[in-house]
């Protein structure tokens, strides 16, 4: 079964950079799509980048071209590497992995891990 782990949360000032990290322990990671998910303090958890398991690649309008997603099926890992960081991304950032099949789908979210971004 996938669990889903993030790491690479922290502190930062307007304008610099972090790379988080969503390591999977478990399941055949390389037939899901992952995305990034974050979730503002009130706000509602919205999508900001996923790589599906082909490797097409979508971001919200508000962080294209500041923000890449990867993933390294091997590794069993997916990253999200946030440039240019604004105090608007400040929020907890989830590791999603879903899939669907013939009769039924399946998803997975990792507990979450903190970005906050000062101005």
């Amino acid at each position: 079964q996938v669990q889903l782990v993030e790491s690479g949360g922290g502190s930062v000032q307007t304008g610099e950079t972090l790379t988080l990290s969503c390591a999977n322990t478990g399941g055949v990671f390389e037939l899901y799509d992952v995305a990034w998910h974050r979730q503002a303090p009130g706000m509602e958890r919205e999508r900001v980048a996923e790589i599906s398991a082909s490797g097409s690649i979508d971001y919200a309008a508000s962080v294209k071209g500041r923000f890449a997603i990867a993933r390294d099926n091997i590794k069993n890992t997916a990253t999200l590497q946030m440039r240019n960081l604004k105090p608007e991304d400040t929020g907890v950032y989830f590791c999603h992995a879903h899939r669907t099949g013939l009769t039924r789908s399946w998803e997975y979210w990792g507990k979450g891990t903190q970005v906050t971004v000062s101005a």
